[in-house]
């Protein structure tokens, strides 16, 4: 496949794959916040942050701007509302979200990282990040609605970076490759 965005869904079966274009030099980020809504960012070309909806077509890509260095997470604790998480040329952790039908500015939340972050949320006002810090453990601060934690250090030797995902409030899991190259799991309930 070329550098373009495509896309692959399943409602009773697999459809064929659909190229929804542009150019993007990252891995995509997905999120839903509501019915009929996915939201999905990338890495430009030029190494902005991209972002692009659907909302019963696909829209056209938009320029977030910043200069990211990695492929950016994305999560959602509410209809109308999404998080995105890239790390920046100074390998921290920056956020910018969308509320209120309008974009943020970019925020540095100062978290020193080795890769790209994943987030995840398990219910409202609260967004838990993820990320390989320089030692190489995994790392992991939140939002808890009213400020940013620091960071916690959760240990292991990664050689990847962290997937996340939450199924449950108060759920969250992680996969990560160790040093053995083996999948590794950890979780928090």
């Amino acid at each position: 496949m070329d550098q373009a965005l495509w896309h692959k869904w399943y409602q009773g079966g697999w459809s064929n794959w659909e190229r929804v274009g542009g150019q993007i030099a990252s891995e995509p980020a997905c999120v839903s916040w509501g019915p009929n809504r996915i939201d999905i960012l990338a890495k430009g070309m030029n190494s902005t942050l991209l972002h692009m909806w659907w909302d019963g077509h696909w829209n056209n890509w938009e320029s977030l701007g910043g200069i990211i260095t990695s492929a950016p997470a994305a999560s959602s604790w509410a209809p109308g509302r999404l998080d995105c998480f890239a790390r920046g040329q100074d390998n921290k952790m920056w956020h910018r979200w969308w509320a209120n039908n309008a974009w943020s500015g970019w925020e540095g939340l100062g978290y020193v990282m080795n890769g790209a972050p994943a987030a995840e949320s398990w219910g409202p006002n609260r967004i838990d990040t993820f990320y390989r810090g320089l030692n190489n453990h995994m790392m992991h601060a939140w939002w808890d609605g009213t400020r940013w934690s620091g960071q916690e250090d959760l240990g292991g030797l990664l050689t990847s970076d962290v997937g996340a995902a939450s199924w449950a409030a108060g759920r969250l899991d992680c996969f990560v490759r160790g040093t053995d190259s083996a999948m590794w799991h950890k979780w928090y309930a």
